[in-house]
Order: structure tokens, then sequence, then C-alpha cells
């Protein structure tokens, strides 16, 4: 195979991944109330063994506008990171925030009982992403990126959700433990490790 052929194979492979993930978490929301509480992160259920809620938590959504908002979080996520890490190194970023996200509210938050959404996972590819863009990107867009991202972990840290979140059931510390896994996810992936080529690529452009 040819670095042309790769690379379009990885291309194609990225846009796969984001629709079937958009696609997922759409026809979980067709399911209503009862697929929610069979997927939701359920602090009890997983006590009991019940250990798939530890990933299909972050796929469920509290209704319509949540997973519209989440939805439009992907998109906007795939178009201003289209330039960055190969399909690899994205995998490792979401695995990395989706479980410093289930370590964080299991550890640290004991008190929380249950959390749906995709939007811990969208701020570690926020993260991730605002790492990337210091190499990829001019510098004032760089620093005007990273200081949105520690903006709205302030506000959030300190006042609570954004209040153009509106009735959404908002987890802000899932944010802020998603952004530790996408920097997590990010040094990983800045270093060949392993053998493997954990490389910037242009994964999702057209």
């Amino acid at each position: 195979m040819n670095d042309n052929s790769y690379t379009s194979w990885l291309q194609h492979r990225g846009w796969l991944a984001i629709a079937g993930v958009i696609i997922i978490a759409l026809l979980l929301a067709l399911g209503g109330k009862p697929v929610q509480l069979a997927l939701r992160y359920d602090r009890s259920g997983i006590q009991t063994g019940e250990y798939w809620r530890l990933i299909t938590g972050h796929l469920v959504h509290g209704g319509f506008q949540h997973v519209v908002v989440n939805v439009l979080g992907v998109i906007l996520m795939a178009a201003l990171f289209k330039r960055t890490y190969n399909f690899v190194s994205w995998l490792v970023i979401v695995v990395m925030g989706v479980v410093c996200i289930d370590i964080g509210m299991w550890v640290l938050m004991p008190q929380l009982q249950w959390y749906v959404g995709l939007s811990g996972v969208l701020h570690a590819v926020l993260a991730a992403g605002t790492v990337a863009w210091w190499r990829t990107e001019p510098r004032a867009l760089a620093i005007l990126l990273t200081l949105i991202m520690i903006g709205k972990l302030i506000w959030e840290q300190t006042q609570g959700a954004l209040p153009l979140s509106g009735d959404l059931p908002v987890v802000v510390n899932a944010h802020l433990y998603g952004e530790i896994g996408g920097l997590l996810g990010a040094a990983i992936c800045w270093q060949d490790i392993a053998g493997l080529k954990f490389r910037t690529y242009q994964v999702l452009s057209s």
C-alpha cells in the first residue's frame, strides 16, 4: 500500500468513526428513558457488575436536546481538528478521556449516582486538539483556543455550568476529568510509543 492510499484509508476510517458515534447516539436517544436507564453510568449498577455502563454511559443522553447539542459538538470538533492526529492517536485520546472521566467520577465523586452524555469525551478531544494546534496552526489561534478552554474550565469550576447550557444535565467535573484524559492522551501520542506511529496526521481532511 503506497502512502497516498494509506492516507486515504485513514481519512475514510476517521469519518466513518465520527458518523458511527453520531448514529449510535441518535439511535440510543430514540430508545428514550428505558435505554438510558439500561446503559447510563449508574454507580449502583456498576457495583453489581454492570461494567458496560462505564462505556455506554457516554453514548446515552438525557433527552433530545442533550443529544443534539453533543452531536453538534462532535461535528465542531471534527471541523476544528481535522488536521491534527491520526485515527489510532484519536482512539488513544478518546480512551484516555473515558478512563479518566470514569475514574474521576468513581473515586472523587462518590455522591454522583448517575451520568450520561458525550460532553466529557468531547472535552478530552478539545484538550488534545488544543495541544496539537500549538504545532499545526498559527500561534495566535493556538493561544486563543487555549484561553477559551482554560476560561471555560475556570468558569465551570467556580460558577457552575455555562448559562447557555439551559436545563441540560451538566456534570462540570466530567469536563475537567475529560480534559485531563485528553492531555494525557496527547502526551502519549506526541511520541513514537512501542513502535506505533502516533504522529500528527491529516486524518479527517476532505
